[in-house]
């Protein structure tokens, strides 16, 4: 057994473009390019970057939610990408995920507990004495109550739905779960007890998360180390406190630059990157992040860079020409 739950391994997802009276193909999007990491048993890797850069995409494609365009996945061990549909059935109750909207995830028409029990119904308990008993003990575990299994999703808060949404997750005693920005929706107090309790559960639990979001403040609360993602590509990957004193790439650096500060004295020169993120239909060469980046060297234009150690300890990887080893 490797210490590494997840290994994903040059990951690509491109969706097809059609357009004109026949449906022609005329392009492809380009969500995630050629992305490689791991995920160790345990610890919980955050994965930021603005506004569709393709984080839930990656996060879908690791559990096979939609099929990649090429790459692989191995958890555990087994290839995901090439798992028949008998042995990915017996994978999918290992690895559950938690949705950003929490309650268009939830069906309005069906009392929470239904959908909490689903899961059991598909790969767990065939007993609806042992469903409603499992179903009680996980909202419990959450912090409601077995009556709310009979409740519908409207007369919940937000806060209420998405611990709803954690224990349809975790009803199935899953080893790692994609969290897709679960708390982007609520309000700051709420999210900080929703954040709160998945680390609460993590540690109880043992699993193993994949935290996506794009508020820096909230992945340095949770995770272990942290990846950066910009348009399709990891550009920095490192521990946690490496990334938030240490950041190499301009990238990171400039968004680390725009989270908020709450002392005016401690407040830095705030990097404002120039223009627009590139479209993903059509994305610039070499490097990506060229038209924006304030660095950007010749090399840049024309070659894209790898993503490679910078310290000799494997721990921090960036990908950029003008970062030095």
């Amino acid at each position: 057994m490797t210490d590494h739950l997840i290994e994903v391994d040059r990951l690509t997802k491109r969706f097809p473009v059609h357009s004109g009276l026949l449906r022609r193909q005329t392009g492809a999007v380009q969500a995630v390019n050629e992305v490689s990491l791991t995920i160790r048993r345990g610890e919980t890797l955050g994965l930021v970057g603005e506004s569709g850069c393709g984080k839930s995409t990656l996060g879908r494609l690791i559990i096979r939610l939609i099929e990649a365009t090429s790459g692989s996945v191995l958890f555990d061990g087994q290839n995901l990408t090439q798992a028949s549909r008998d042995d990915l059935s017996k994978l999918r109750r290992r690895m559950q995920i938690i949705f950003q909207d929490p309650y268009s995830s939830l069906d309005p028409r069906t009392p929470v507990g239904n959908s909490v029990a689903e899961g059991l119904k598909v790969h767990g308990s065939s007993e609806t004495s042992e469903q409603h008993k499992q179903v009680g003990q996980i909202l419990e575990r959450v912090g409601l109550q077995r009556a709310h299994a009979q409740r519908f999703p409207h007369e919940f808060s937000g806060g209420q739905r998405q611990r709803i949404g954690i224990a349809r997750a975790l009803v199935l005693q899953p080893d790692f779960v994609v969290c897709d920005e679960p708390v982007s929706a609520l309000d700051v107090s709420v999210q900080a007890q929703v954040l709160n309790l998945l680390r609460e559960l993590q540690r109880d639990l043992g699993l193993t998360l994949l935290f996506i979001s794009h508020n820096l403040a909230v992945v340095e609360h949770l995770s272990d180390r942290v990846a950066v993602m910009y348009l399709g590509e990891i550009v920095e990957l490192t521990d946690r406190d490496t990334l938030y004193q240490d950041a190499r790439h301009p990238y990171t650096q400039a968004l680390l630059s725009a989270v908020p500060v709450p002392d005016p004295m401690r407040r830095g020169k705030q990097t404002i990157l120039q223009g627009d993120v590139p479209s993903p239909l059509n994305p610039p060469s070499g490097c990506k992040f060229h038209p924006r980046c304030p660095v950007a060297r010749k090399t840049c234009l024309s070659t894209a860079p790898e993503l490679r150690d910078i310290d000799g300890s494997g721990q921090h990887q960036v990908s950029c020409h003008t970062v030095n080893t």
